[in-house]
Parts: C-alpha cells; structure tokens; sequence
C-alpha cells in the first residue's frame, strides 16, 4: 500500500509540445469581473486597422486572479531588477 502524498509540497512538471501549443503574441487585454470571478479576453490588432480578433479567453476564479496578480507583479519586479543590475535573481 502506498502512502499518500501531499501534491502542495510537490514540484509541478510541466510539459509543452511546442508544435500544438504556440505562443499567442497580444497587444491588447479586454477584462470582464463579476462576483463569481474574471474572464480575460486575450487580443490582437489586426494589421493597421483598428480591429482586433480575441486569440483566446481564459477565466478564472476571483481568488485565483488575486494569486495570478500577485505572482505577475513579483515576476515583473524581479525581471527589473535583471535588466537594472545586470544580475539573476533566483526564486
């Protein structure tokens, strides 16, 4: 019998196929939030137009959002640091 893990304290792998899952370039971000939670409306410009065609939609829960943007906001602030000291900062 195996003894159950605590999947917390666990490292995540993650695993992407670099032929089906492309990176989507935006340059514009459309959020709706309602009490239940927020939807994001990933965009981009359509040439010299001003059209824009939504490239994918990601929803997620208030608490989650909280989390993202907390995680986002370290992640930029570290990524400054790089780019004015020149020098890596580790997790």
């Amino acid at each position: 019998m195996t003894e159950p893990t605590n999947q917390k304290n666990q490292p995540v792998q993650v695993s992407v196929n670099l032929d089906t899952t492309p990176v989507l370039y935006t340059d514009n971000i459309n959020m709706t939030v309602n009490p239940n939670g927020v939807v994001l409306d990933i965009m981009q410009r359509l040439g010299p137009t001003n059209q824009v065609r939504i490239v994918s939609r990601i929803g997620m829960s208030r608490e989650h959002a909280k989390k993202f943007l907390d995680k986002l906001g370290k992640l930029l602030l570290k990524s400054e640091g790089v780019v004015v000291t020149g020098e890596k900062i580790i997790n």
